[in-house]
């Protein structure tokens, strides 16, 4: 498999930084636009094949520069749940705006371009009254939810209107090897692995009853190559996630157990702005039956797994 050239937003992030990663044995070269607002330079691989460029996705002359040459589009750069409440504003021109840039630079740009694949969002989805919630629900009720689930509808437009070769995937909760606790915006397991590593209480929002389907980042990177390289993945959105629940308490017990820190206390905290989900379990059906996908990690080994890497024993 050869992927030719390939453009990543968000490169310098986790999932683009992972996904940068996984590229480089497929690809002739790596061009990364990221504008490292929350990136990490230090998470992009050292390679002769990638060519950075540490701007905004809303600079039309570097799009114009890069869209050209490139083959296979990963669209990762984004504001994420926390900044979006923070700042709408900020939001909506990089999600939204930032998005439709780099559609309409692309259809206007890509002489051969295979595939466009978006990074979308489960929190499209709010508190779901169905759970597994398939991929017709939908409940935005936050800003981010907003600017994702709208930016899939333009990636829907330009394939009706163009054409245009989009996939869009809707992660939930990816963990794993190259997430940074260092980052204020990081996820609840790099956080809880820093209180292991730190013989801190883990902070809880909440009562710690509300569940989240955790997805290991191995397995994400699965979906996203392949629906980049099948056809069928073509105009449609897929979930991507494990289709089981989890308790932030019991999260917590699965990484005390990993980090053999069993006696590690919880501290409980009042629930956040964005706090307003309870419950989310995702339906991933389609993508496994269309895609032939499906998760090979359970919490348990991708926990282990993520605390091996953060020991320096694996070289995710």
């Amino acid at each position: 498999m050869n992927l030719g050239k390939v453009l990543v937003t968000g490169g310098a992030g986790f999932l683009g930084s992972q996904l940068v990663k996984r590229l480089i044995p497929l690809c002739d070269h790596v061009y990364i636009i990221d504008d490292l607002s929350t990136g990490n330079k230090d998470a992009i691989p050292d390679s002769h094949l990638i060519t950075f460029y540490e701007e905004s996705i809303t600079n039309e002359k570097i799009l114009e520069e890069v869209l050209p040459k490139v083959n296979y589009i990963f669209h990762f750069a984004c504001k994420n749940l926390i900044l979006s409440v923070e700042n709408i504003e900020s939001d909506f021109e990089t999600n939204l705006y930032g998005g439709y840039l780099l559609l309409k630079k692309a259809q206007e740009c890509c002489s051969d371009l295979k595939r466009f694949v978006y990074a979308s969002t489960t929190s499209i989805y709010g508190q779901a009254s169905i759970l597994p919630t398939p991929e017709s629900y939908y409940y935005i009720n936050l800003p981010y939810a907003a600017s994702k689930f709208s930016m899939e509808h333009y990636c829907n437009v330009y394939h009706k209107m163009y054409q245009f070769p989009v996939s869009a995937l809707r992660f939930s909760n990816v963990y794993g090897p190259g997430q940074l606790s260092s980052n204020p915006y990081c996820g609840v397991v790099a956080k809880f692995f820093e209180a292991a590593q730190h013989d801190q209480p883990m902070i809880v929002y909440g009562d710690g009853s509300q569940t989240r389907d955790f997805t290991y980042v191995e397995d994400a990177m699965d979906a996203i190559i392949q629906a980049a390289i099948d056809e069928k993945a073509i105009g449609q959105v897929y979930n991507v996630g494990t289709g089981v629940e989890t308790s932030i308490l019991d999260l917590a017990k699965e990484i005390k157990k990993s980090s053999r820190h069993i006696d590690l206390p919880l501290s409980f905290e009042p629930k956040r702005k964005v706090d307003v989900v309870q419950r989310r379990c995702i339906n991933a059906e389609k993508i496994k039956s269309e895609l032939n996908w499906k998760p090979r990690h359970s919490l348990e080994e991708g926990i282990n797994k993520t605390y091996s890497w953060l020991k320096g024993d694996e070289s995710d």
